[in-house]
């Protein structure tokens, strides 16, 4: 997928990182599939994990035993992404819960809004398939990200 990360800015919890659009990606009409943004959104928030949270997600299944599944989804498809075109995904953490976190991502090109997805995320026991607080350092992580109350 060839995911490539920017870091966050100084002055917003919003972490971006860009894919760009593949052949694997488009459907015969050369536009997006619409489950490939899906995949996209999925490596987006390992990344966001890995650099911004500060836990990868090897580490995070293999060695501590958890995940983070998506529960909840809600898109918008606002424009269409063609082959070649390098989205900017940016992620915006919202609401930290107990074992919960709740997200607003942006597919852009060039300020051009392609798609808005909003998203809950589960910490999760692997062994038991059953949510699980966040860990203090994720939970310390997520907070840090954070969108401002407004």
């Amino acid at each position: 997928m060839a995911l490539q990360t920017a870091a966050p800015s100084e002055t917003s919890a919003t972490f971006e990182t860009t894919a760009q659009v593949r052949f694997a990606h488009v459907d015969p009409a050369g536009i997006v599939f619409y489950p490939r943004y899906f995949e996209m959104l999925n490596g987006a928030v390992e990344d966001w994990f890995d650099q911004a949270i500060g836990v990868d997600f090897a580490s995070m299944h293999a060695a501590r035993g958890m995940g983070v599944p998506t529960v909840q989804l809600a898109a918008e498809f606002l424009a269409p992404s063609k082959l070649g075109e390098v989205l900017t995904i940016a992620i915006t953490p919202h609401n930290v819960g107990k074992s919960s976190c709740t997200y607003e991502s942006v597919f852009a090109v060039g300020g051009s809004v392609r798609l808005r997805v909003s998203g809950t995320l589960v910490c999760m026991d692997l062994e038991t398939h059953k949510a699980m607080p966040w860990p203090d350092d994720i939970r310390a992580g997520l907070m840090r990200e954070r969108a401002p109350a407004e």
